[in-house]
């Protein structure tokens, strides 16, 4: 099990850790927890520790060529400053990772995989990498720290920061004591900046962002409040929207494929996928009866067929219901009424159109 750099300060405040891809990270903490720090991010800002992300430096001629021939989507759609989401698949379609692409410049390019897969993804490109291109594993060597919700702006100035990122935009920039990476990106629907700082400047920058949370009246969030706040935007999760058995066609992820490249993992499964039709296709599910749905459960129609199963289940804060994103039969239509198996109840439910929540990030 690793530990965040930060790990001593979420003892300190008497986190609820858990094992989340092989890393102790802080789940919500005391006197505020998921419902309230969900609310913060919403309305004003919350600050958020994601160093388990791992971080992968692609360096070294023809970087561009090689990672476009293996990733999802198209990096001549950005620019020398830009990021953008994607995803590294198999030869059949399967997503080993999603993860976002950071462009430094045609030489260079900074991944952000997820914890769990980064030896995965970093395995996969150093075996097809070309000699004079360098894959470096460097997911021990920085920290992550987000800053998410309306006030992320105003938090940067109080601090003294300032930075004009459009959406998808990242620099190089001073931060205190620390030079870190800062983009302006996020996994809430929220306005939100994520901030790379090297692992021995990340404590010092930490207790800095604290304090500014603090004055906007924010807190320090958990990964619970993460995973509902992605859930109502319909953020796909590795492991449960998305895996070697769930293709980005199947999970309303064809966006960020560059369909029109010539070649990249997978490329010839998902283009055929994507004529036929997929035989699964990602949505959101809104309860109509109380409960709360859960990654795993079945979703029936008035027969009792099984029509789809929950990939991720929760009660949404801001909604103040069940909701849930499933793979669901294709035939299905947006305000179709179905049935959740809840534990062997039938519960009403409707298919509603992702995001539940409406997105800020711009």
């Amino acid at each position: 099990m690793k530990n965040s750099p930060l790990h001593e300060k979420h003892l300190a405040l008497a986190a609820k850790m858990a094992d989340f891809g092989g890393w102790m990270m802080p789940i919500e903490y005391p006197g505020s927890g998921v419902l309230a720090e969900h609310a913060a991010v919403r309305e004003r800002v919350g600050l958020f520790d994601v160093s388990h992300l791992g971080k992968v430096l692609v360096k070294g001629p023809g970087a561009l060529n090689f990672l476009n021939a293996h990733l999802t989507n198209d990096l001549e759609r950005i620019v020398d400053g830009q990021a953008q989401y994607t995803m590294l698949c198999n030869s059949v379609g399967g997503v080993i990772d999603d993860l976002i692409a950071y462009r430094k410049s045609e030489s260079e390019f900074f991944l952000i995989p997820n914890a769990s897969n980064t030896a995965d993804v970093v395995a996969v490109l150093q075996v097809e990498s070309p000699a004079g291109l360098s894959i470096e594993n460097l997911h021990e060597s920085f920290g992550v720290i987000a800053i998410q919700g309306p006030r992320s702006g105003d938090l940067l100035r109080h601090i003294g920061v300032s930075v004009d990122l459009e959406y998808m935009a990242f620099t190089e920039i001073a931060i205190g004591t620390a030079r870190v990476i800062i983009c302006r990106t996020g996994y809430t629907g929220e306005l939100g900046f994520e901030i790379l700082p090297l692992v021995a400047d990340a404590s010092d920058l930490w207790d800095l962002l604290a304090a500014g949370v603090r004055h906007f009246d924010g807190l320090i969030c958990g990964l619970g409040a993460r995973d509902t706040l992605r859930t109502e935007m319909g953020y796909p999760l590795h492991g449960h929207e998305l895996s070697l058995a769930i293709t980005p066609v199947q999970s309303a992820s064809a966006w960020a494929v560059g369909w029109d490249k010539e070649h990249f993992a997978g490329a010839e499964t998902l283009r055929k996928e994507r004529s036929d039709g997929p035989a699964k296709i990602l949505r959101g599910v809104q309860l109509t009866d109380k409960g709360i749905p859960r990654a795993g459960m079945c979703i029936i129609d008035s027969s009792g067929a099984t029509i789809g199963e929950i990939t991720s289940g929760t009660f949404s804060p801001t909604l103040k219901k069940g909701i849930a994103l499933a793979l669901l039969n294709p035939a299905l239509n947006i305000g179709d009424e179905v049935l959740i198996d809840l534990r062997g109840r039938p519960t009403r439910a409707t298919v509603v159109k992702l995001p539940m929540v409406q997105s800020r990030v711009r």
